[in-house]
């Protein structure tokens, strides 16, 4: 094997290390938004019920900031609460939705 192509041969190897890397960094980024959206959905719905003292998405929107995130939208009907939240990783932006409240 020439040297062009080995030297070819870990170069693709190179690159495909990295594209899996910042697969695996964006995959566990949306898991990590996941988890601020439910919680602060749980957040809006508490303060929906009178569970906790104060407006729901207000609350929400500490939780959210609380575990990396930003609130982009709350939505309450009742006891149900309804959230948006959005993280980055890699300037991408990685965005996620959440629903809490009352069991049907």
């Amino acid at each position: 094997m020439s040297a062009v192509a080995s030297a070819a041969i870990v170069a693709a190897l190179g690159i495909g290390a990295v594209a899996v890397t910042g697969a695996g960094a964006v995959s566990a980024e949306r898991q990590r938004v996941i988890g601020a959206a439910d919680a602060a959905a749980l957040a809006a719905a508490d303060g929906a019920s009178g569970l906790v003292a104060g407006a729901p998405c207000e609350l929400a929107a500490r939780v959210a900031a609380a575990n990396g995130a930003r609130l982009l939208g709350c939505g309450v009907d009742g006891v149900d609460a309804t959230v948006l939240v959005e993280g980055a990783v890699a300037g991408l932006a990685v965005r996620a939705r959440s629903t809490a409240g009352q069991a049907p």
